[in-house]
C-alpha cells in the first residue's frame, strides 16, 4: 500500500509543487486548501492525469474543528498519515517594529504556531503507533537573517524552527523525523505580489546561482525529508536559497 502524504496549503505555489512531486514519487496525496477549491481541484486533476492518487481536503488549519474533520476523513479513506508537509501560510503584517502593533506581531505568532500544533497533534498518535513518520515544516531564511519589514514573519518562523527541533528530540525514539525546509524568496508565491519588482531583481542578482528559488526547487528538498532517503536525518534546517546565505 502506498504511503500517504498530507500537504497543507497545497492549492498553489510551493504547496502545489510539493503535492505533485510527492504523488509523482508514489505517495497518495491529500491536497489541503482553505478557500481555493478550484485551484485545489486543478492540482488533484494534474496528479490524477499523471497516474497518481490525490483528493482535495478543505480545512482552515488554524481551526481545531476543521483539522479534526480533515484528518478523520484521511483516516477513513486511506488510514494514517506517513508524511505531513506543513506549508499553509497564515497572514502577516509587513512593516517596522515601531509601526507594528502587538495584535499584528502576536497574531502572526499565534496563528503560525496554532496551525503547526494542530496538524502535528493530528498525525503524531498514528505515527507513534506505527513506529514511523515524517514531519516537514516550511519556514523561511528570514527566521535567521532579518530583513527590513519582515519582523512578524521572521519571528513566527523562528518559533516554528525551534518547535520542529523539540519534536525531533521527543519523537525520534518512535521513528519519527522532524525537519525544516527554509527557502529564500520564491517565485510564483506571495513574494511577487507583495514585494517591489526592483527588490526581487536585486535579490536574484545577489544570489550566487543567479536567480530566485522556484517552487520545484523547494519541493525537491521537501520530498527528500518526506521519503525514505532521510531516515537518519532529523532536527535539521535546510536552506533553499541558491547560496544567498551560507550558514
Amino acid at each position: 500500500m502506498s504511503q500517504v502524504a498530507v500537504v497543507t496549503g497545497a492549492s498553489r505555489g510551493i504547496g502545489r509543487a510539493c503535492a505533485t512531486l510527492l504523488a509523482e514519487r508514489g505517495m497518495r496525496t491529500v491536497v489541503n486548501y482553505r478557500s481555493s477549491r478550484a485551484e485545489a481541484d486543478a492540482v488533484v486533476a494534474e496528479i490524477s492525469a499523471a497516474g497518481g492518487e490525490a483528493w482535495a481536503a478543505q480545512a482552515d488549519v488554524t481551526l481545531p474543528a476543521d483539522v479534526d474533520r480533515m484528518f478523520a476523513e484521511v483516516r477513513d479513506r486511506w488510514g494514517g498519515v506517513d508524511a505531513l508537509v506543513h506549508n499553509a501560510p497564515t497572514p502577516f503584517a509587513m512593516g517596522s517594529f515601531r509601526d507594528l502593533t502587538w495584535e499584528e506581531l502576536g497574531g502572526k505568532l499565534d496563528q503560525e504556531m496554532r496551525a503547526a500544533f494542530l496538524v502535528t497533534k493530528a498525525v503524531v498518535p498514528d505515527m507513534v503507533e506505527r513506529g514511523r513518520g515524517r514531519l516537514v515544516y516550511l519556514s523561511t531564511g528570514l527566521s535567521r537573517r532579518p530583513r527590513s519589514g519582515m519582523i512578524a514573519l521572521g519571528t513566527a518562523k523562528a518559533a516554528l524552527n525551534q518547535f520542529a527541533r523539540y519534536l525531533a528530540q521527543e519523537l525520534g525514539p518512535h521513528g519519527i523525523t522532524a525537519n525544516v525546509v527554509a527557502p529564500a524568496t520564491v517565485e510564483e508565491t506571495w513574494s511577487e505580489e507583495r514585494l517591489d519588482p526592483a527588490l526581487l531583481e536585486q535579490m536574484a542578482a545577489a544570489t550566487p546561482l543567479g536567480r530566485l528559488a522556484r517552487p520545484a526547487d523547494v519541493a525537491r528538498t521537501v520530498a527528500f525529508f518526506a521519503g525514505d532517503e532521510a531516515d537518519f536525518t532529523t532536527g535539521s534546517y535546510a536552506p533553499v536559497n541558491g547560496g544567498l546565505a551560507m550558514d
